[in-house]
């Protein structure tokens, strides 16, 4: 039996290298008379294992719509089309818009490309179920949000970013990269980091390395509201190093604070005191919540909804 069962591990060793090799093969088969464009951030994702285990954690069904941002040569795109519906893929650059049509077209999954010719950031997105991409990394922070805040929600996204923005997405309270990014994406979704990717995978090599984050928008979404949300997060991360109570003395954030609670007293046909110390009254709701003494670096996401939801019982607004 011993010898049956080697025979049987050599041939799926066999079988799985010939995998490797054929799809090596297929994603080395790009056009190499590109020059790519470093104002884009075009770093192609050249190592087809990372774009085999991309894929494989996006869990693809066939029904559905996946949105690619920065499809570059279509090396990820062309996995993409095997397993589902249809791909959307957003390009800035005609020339890789070009590429990626002369890529698709002589292959039966042609039909299913849709490619959208321009800036992501000011694009009207269509409806997607889930969003892979290796995408170019200065655009980062804004499409997260563009993406946490689209409707319908989507399922999931399997995004490539620089390995510190990777950090900061998924660092939890007291950690080094935890910071406004952290708090603002984790109010909106389940953040996890999938793998590292050295730099040496991508053509040219950029100067960092990267990582692959799973973000999956939790559904339903909070029912806040965003810009006050953000707006109080902003001011505690102003210095998070200090405490709160320190942060809200300080001369400009209290003034533009007293600000919006006249303005909310005004509205409400609410009189406000003559004599109101506005710092003591603020240091007052601090020391309420027990977060006077707090660290922003500390907080959790309960933590800023506690001390959002007190502010706001007292008609003090952020926005």
């Amino acid at each position: 039996m011993a010898p049956i069962r080697k025979k049987k591990e050599k041939q799926q060793q066999l079988s799985r290298c010939m995998k490797k090799k054929s799809v090596a093969k297929e994603c080395s088969s790009q056009s190499t008379n590109v020059r790519f464009n470093k104002d884009f951030g075009q770093h192609i994702l050249k190592n087809p294992l990372v774009v085999a285990d991309m894929v494989e954690k996006a869990a693809l069904r066939p029904t559905d719509v996946v949105l690619e941002i920065g499809p570059g040569t279509g090396n990820l795109t062309m996995k993409l089309l095997e397993k589902s519906k249809q791909v959307v893929a957003c390009e800035v650059d005609p020339r890789l818009v070009a590429e990626l049509r002369k890529r698709v077209q002589p292959t039966a999954h042609s039909s299913k490309l849709q490619i959208i010719v321009g800036d992501v950031i000011k694009a009207d997105l269509p409806f997607f179920d889930l969003c892979v991409a290796n995408i170019p990394y200065q655009i980062s922070s804004p499409l997260i949000f563009k993406l946490l805040l689209h409707r319908p929600l989507f399922r999931c996204a399997i995004i490539m970013f620089q390995r510190e923005f990777a950090l900061r997405l998924v660092a939890k309270p007291g950690e080094k990269h935890y910071c406004r990014l952290s708090v603002n994406t984790q109010i909106l979704a389940r953040v996890d980091h999938i793998m590292k990717i050295g730099k040496n995978n991508f053509k040219p090599p950029p100067k960092v390395d990267s990582s692959v984050v799973r973000i999956e928008p939790i559904n339903p979404p909070p029912k806040i509201d965003y810009q006050q949300w953000d707006g109080l997060v902003r001011i505690c991360f102003s210095r998070k190093l200090k405490m709160l109570r320190a942060i809200f003395k300080n001369n400009k954030i209290s003034d533009l604070l007293e600000k919006n609670y006249k303005t909310f007293c005004a509205t409400k046909n609410q009189t406000v005191p003559e004599d109101l110390n506005f710092k003591q009254f603020v240091e007052g709701i601090l020391v309420d919540v027990k977060l006077a003494d707090k660290r922003a670096r500390t907080l959790d996401l309960d933590d800023f909804l506690n001390l959002l939801l007190a502010f706001n019982s007292k008609g003090i607004y952020f926005a």
